[in-house]
């Protein structure tokens, strides 16, 4: 299986899911270590916030995407892809996938307010 960890630098998982540009792109089954197979690095037009309409993304070759945060929308957008959306307060990839396996992995607490602000009111992230 295919698992996706958007990450600050390559290394860290990021806070804000719908605004990461870097992601780890991990293959693994139940019982073994995640092994990287590649990154994704997405264009500021790219991010999947921004993304929710359905057309073709490079995220779509996985199962699972991992991130510090979501929103309502992202987590919409990314069942609607058929990718299940996966939070924690796990900053290791591998140890969030290895425990996204084992069931333990902590949650990542819901957010202060809803990244649902389409309205243009101009708050920025």
């Amino acid at each position: 299986m295919k698992i996706a960890v958007g990450t600050k630098d390559f290394e860290t998982i990021a806070t804000h899911g719908g605004r990461t540009r870097r992601f780890l792109v991990y293959e693994v089954e139940a019982g073994t270590d995640p092994v990287e197979t590649g990154r994704i690095e997405l264009a500021e037009e790219e991010v999947l916030h921004l993304c929710g309409d359905g057309r073709p993304h490079p995220i779509d070759a996985v199962r699972v995407v991992v991130t510090g945060s979501s929103g309502a929308g992202f987590v919409a957008h990314m069942k609607r892809r058929g990718i299940e959306p996966v939070t924690t307060t796990e900053t290791d990839p591998v140890r969030a996938i290895r425990g996204w396996f084992a069931g333990t992995l902590a949650p990542a607490p819901e957010p202060e307010h809803p990244h649902e602000h389409h309205d243009g009111d101009g708050h920025r992230h």
